[in-house]
């Protein structure tokens, strides 16, 4: 099983979706939270087998519209960001230069 690493900037980024999906509906950021987290800790055993975009590895969100971009070195998998895939794809791309 892999060691999971989550970058300042992803952290940044799951701070935003909860921000965002809490104004919607109350308790909505919990469960995108919840959600994200689910699907960051199956990349434990899932990580590595997910297409390659610009450079980083990206896993699609089960339940919500987002993308999480890592990558795989020996043991460990560091999320570098989480990204609501519903933006500018130039927007995303220059967000995933940055890091």
């Amino acid at each position: 099983m892999k060691k999971i690493l989550i970058s300042e900037d992803a952290f940044g980024d799951l701070n935003e979706g909860f921000l965002f999906y809490e104004a919607q509906d109350f308790g909505l950021g919990d469960y995108f939270t919840a959600c994200l987290r689910a699907d960051i800790e199956g990349l434990k055993v899932t990580a590595g087998i997910h297409r390659e975009v610009q450079g980083f590895h990206r896993l699609l969100s089960r339940v919500f519209p987002h993308g999480i971009f890592y990558t795989v070195q020996a043991d460990e998998v560091t999320i570098l960001a989480v990204i609501d895939l519903r933006r500018n794809p130039d927007l995303i791309t220059t967000r995933l230069k940055k890091r």
